[in-house]
């Protein structure tokens, strides 16, 4: 079983608009509702996916409701803990003429000190029968980073391996455990390395100094030029995924990261991984809601991502 951590996980309301302007009313044209926070995200493309996977998360709230149906609607299962506030609700904004688009959202969790025990408590309890652990969420504010350093060692103690993906302190704290694998945007691989990456050859070159340092192997996105993957003893370029129509690009990164987890899940080359989160990145440019997919689409893609040796 995948084990997707994400306690801080949202609800997103997507809005098509025809512009965005201050003091004006402004109708939206489209709306729709997908699922946020990363490792919830890449749980509900699993699930569209046919593959199977649980929700670990905090909950609260009418919005904490709807996120569980979302997930079991596509086959996800929830061990949510339900706290006092509300889940976050995270509204996207996208321009029609596809100029841009903006996320806003707000913390609405109340978390208190017994419910990170009781987090700390289900997960080591998950670990009994977990094949991968997926961890991409923030903590709720206020949350120590030092949390996920012991999730990532309790895990790969067991030899169980982390797909990893945060910011900042929290992906700082990870690292020193020795995640399997963390997925980088450019500028948080620049944190990582304390230096400007703008090309390629420079995101490489970071990727293997955390391999060596950490052992933690690096898929970094670096926008337009698609992302580089240092693997043990490898590394790839892997172009952006071609779509007739990019609807929107919220949630691509977490497609990524449920091609990843499968591929550490079921023990299948990293490769496979990289190819199949690649492709429902893919799925996910063709939809309006958050991380949302069509098994279909992600199939014909399979055959034309390309990984390209560096």
């Amino acid at each position: 079983m995948i084990i997707s951590v994400n306690p801080n996980p949202a609800v997103d309301r997507t809005l098509v608009v025809p512009e965005f302007a201050l003091e004006k009313t402004i109708r939206a044209s489209q709306v729709a509702i997908g699922v946020g926070g990363k490792a919830a995200c890449a749980s509900w493309v699993l699930g569209e996916l046919g593959i199977p996977s649980t929700v670990l998360a905090f909950a609260a709230g009418h919005p904490g409701r709807e996120l569980e149906s979302l997930l079991r609607r596509k086959g996800v299962k929830t061990n949510f803990i339900w706290v006092k506030g509300e889940t976050r609700v995270h509204f996207l904004v996208v321009c029609e003429d596809g100029s841009g688009q903006s996320t806003f959202g707000v913390d609405t969790l109340e978390i208190s000190d017994a419910d990170v025990e009781e987090l700390h408590r289900r997960y080591t309890a998950s670990l009994k029968h977990a094949d991968a652990i997926l961890i991409g969420s923030t903590l709720p504010r206020g949350r120590n980073p030092e949390l996920y350093t012991e999730f990532v060692r309790e895990a790969r103690s067991r030899n169980i391996p982390v797909v990893f993906d945060c910011f900042g302190p929290f992906l700082e704290a990870a690292l020193q455990a020795g995640p399997t694998i963390i997925k980088p945007n450019q500028v948080e691989l620049e944190g990582l390395v304390g230096r400007k990456i703008r090309t390629l050859k420079d995101a490489r070159k970071a990727g293997q100094e955390i391999l060596d340092k950490y052992g933690t192997m690096v898929v970094a996105t670096m926008g337009s030029q698609g992302a580089v993957a240092v693997l043990e003893g490898r590394a790839y370029q892997v172009p952006p995924p071609k779509v007739p129509k990019v609807v929107s690009t919220a949630g691509t990164g977490d497609a990524v990261l449920a091609g990843l987890t499968y591929a550490a899940a079921f023990k299948r080359p990293m490769e496979e991984g990289l190819i199949m989160g690649f492709a429902a990145a893919g799925g996910v440019l063709q939809t309006l809601a958050t991380a949302d997919c069509r098994r279909e689409d992600v199939e014909k893609l399979i055959p034309t991502i390309e990984l390209i040796p560096l």
